[in-house]
């Protein structure tokens, strides 16, 4: 075979191999940003429901240290923040925050507390009652964080 064909093949060879290694490295990359990207705006969903959720029971939490529960529906925005955190979050964040509605509940039914005892239920640490919610969801969102 000619010297200058043999050339010629390899400098067409060259490029289709560096070619086709630009062409799946660029592949690759796009593919490992869209995932990060989604995992990313998952992990915005997330905390957006987590944080209307804590807004939430938290009002409810003080209104049920003072009040006892007049009208069910008062829940009804609880109950509905639950229900879009079981659609994507883990059992763990889905129990905290059955829980947490159970035990705001619980104190509704409770007799109303004074001012000195909920500074000594603060003082032991027993005043938080989205604490375990919080936790559960946090260590969630560092989960998927570190996936992306």
């Amino acid at each position: 075979m000619n010297q200058s064909i043999i050339s010629a093949l390899a400098a067409v060879l060259g490029s289709l191999v560096g070619g086709a290694s630009t062409i799946t490295t660029a592949w690759f990359t796009q593919r490992a940003q869209s995932r990060r990207e989604s995992v990313n705006a998952e992990i915005r969903r997330r905390e957006l429901v987590y944080t209307e959720f804590i807004n939430e029971c938290s009002k409810l939490a003080i209104d049920a240290f003072s009040h006892t529960l007049e009208n069910p529906g008062t829940l009804m925005n609880a109950y509905a923040l639950l229900n879009r955190i079981r659609l994507t979050s883990s059992d763990a964040v889905v129990d905290a925050a059955d829980q947490t509605i159970k035990n705001i509940v619980e104190q509704y039914f409770r007799p109303n507390l004074s001012v000195e005892e909920v500074h000594k239920m603060t003082a032991e640490g027993r005043a938080d009652p989205l604490k375990e919610f919080s936790v559960s969801a946090r260590e969630e969102l560092r989960r998927l964080s570190r996936g992306s």
